[in-house]
């Protein structure tokens, strides 16, 4: 049952006196256990609803919508069911990797085919069943994203530490033979499922032709804190991309259609990024493929200001370069933050803490704003994964903090605003960050 929590005004649901407190059961004679069975059941123009009162007595309406018009309700929870949460004990898994004292969500581990649907998320299809399988074909769900890193059995169980992940490439070919949209992530970690193992792996996934839709090709994320993870299998211990590793990857991929790296294997391995014809209609900008190319060319495309007041811009040590090169002779200081609440060897912009910010701009000369990577804060918050808050880091800097999106417009646009007042006088930064909570 499928607990209704607040109808739409004037929508087909209020119309038909479907009321909050009651609980949905069936469409048209079909149980509803998710948003997926609700989606699916709801799309006919005419349904007869089973409901049940809060005093446990059942009762049925029947209404009327347009065809796949929302009926107005709203339920207790997003999927109107429990998440689904990882079983698996990945060698990599970054979430095993976190820091203690962050918030409690950011410790949880979804594998949860319906969130791959409705919003990207990554699966490894180890916590699907047999009826939950070919529900998917059956309401032909997708397109549905994929957490593969490789199609050797014997090598994805001894990655997962799940006996069942050896079915992956199975469930693959079923999917596609039954013509759902697939995209897939490899992450890649050197000595496991790299060079010989990584060529398998996509011949294996070009094999599912058309329903393949897109793969990334990602560096495996190493923080120093890695007590969590399992121990390495067979003396094969986890370490980072090497520049001749992520060229070797680059070639290799290239061979292969639909197949694209993560922009931080360019940056590694220090070739040039790909043209913006490379990435069609961007499918893996989320895993950081070809989002600083995008950038680039929003920004060659954006009506630059002609009086850009002296600044700083803060990003991760990875993507530095590229930044100072295309802001080059303009008064922007574009400064790399060390990651030290992950590790060093974490250099993307998304993970930088309040805290490390504040101490690497300390007593510097900031020019008129800081602007920092908008990636870097929990979304629709200024909270930063440190428990640092955005008003926060203004007053440890004395200056105004702008958060820009990853966009070349929006960047050209926040260099050319004029200089808003400056937030209060800097309290000494090592003063300022040691009473902040961590606890978003």
């Amino acid at each position: 049952m499928c607990l209704i929590t607040s109808v739409q005004p004037n929508s087909p649901a209020a119309k038909a006196r479907v009321r909050p407190g009651e609980a949905l059961e069936a469409i048209n004679g079909h149980p509803v256990r998710d948003v997926l069975d609700y989606r699916f059941y709801t799309y006919e123009p005419k349904l007869r609803l089973t409901l049940r009162r809060p005093n446990g007595k059942p009762r049925a309406v029947t209404l009327r919508h347009a065809e796949g018009e929302d009926l107005g309700l709203e339920f207790a929870s997003y999927l109107m069911d429990e998440h689904r949460r990882c079983q698996n004990h990945c060698v990599f898994c970054f979430i095993d990797q976190m820091p203690e004292g962050c918030r409690e969500s950011l410790y949880v581990k979804d594998d949860d085919e319906r969130l791959s649907f409705l919003l990207g998320n990554y699966i490894t299809l180890t916590n699907l069943s047999g009826e939950e399988i070919q529900r998917l074909i059956t309401m032909r769900v997708s397109p549905l994203h994929i957490s593969v890193h490789t199609t050797n059995p014997a090598l994805r169980v001894k990655m997962t530490g799940n006996p069942r992940a050896a079915q992956c490439l199975e469930l693959l070919r079923r999917f596609a033979q039954a013509r759902l949209t697939l995209h897939a992530q490899i992450v890649l970690c050197p000595g496991w499922n790299d060079g010989a193992e990584l060529e398998r792996t996509l011949g294996d996934l070009a094999s599912l032709g058309g329903s393949l839709a897109s793969v990334a090709v990602v560096p495996v994320g190493l923080t120093a804190r890695r007590e969590e993870l399992p121990p390495p299998a067979e003396g094969v211990p986890l370490r980072p991309v090497s520049l001749d590793e992520a060229r070797a990857a680059i070639v290799l991929a290239s061979r292969y259609a639909r197949v694209y790296c993560a922009d931080e294997l360019y940056l590694t391995a220090r070739l040039p990024l790909p043209g913006q014809d490379a990435y069609g209609e961007y499918p893996q900008l989320e895993n950081g493929v070809g989002m600083l190319t995008r950038l680039r060319q929003q920004w060659k495309d954006a009506d630059k200001p002609a009086d850009i007041p002296p600044q700083t811009l803060v990003t991760g040590a990875a993507a530095a370069p590229f930044l100072r090169e295309l802001l080059a002779g303009r008064p922007v200081d574009v400064t790399a933050v060390e990651n030290r609440f992950f590790g060093l060897n974490v250099t993307v912009a998304g993970l930088l803490t309040g805290r490390d910010i504040a101490q690497t701009l300390a007593g510097r000369d900031l020019g008129v704003r800081v602007l920092i990577p908008a990636s870097a804060l929990r979304h629709g918050t200024d909270l930063f994964l440190d428990g640092m808050t955005v008003g926060e880091l203004e007053a440890a800097l004395g200056v105004p903090v702008v958060a820009v999106e990853a966009d070349g417009a929006a960047l050209a646009e926040a260099l050319g605003q004029p200089p808003a007042r400056n937030a209060e006088p800097p309290a000494a930064v090592e003063e300022q960050a040691a009473g902040l909570p961590i606890n978003l």
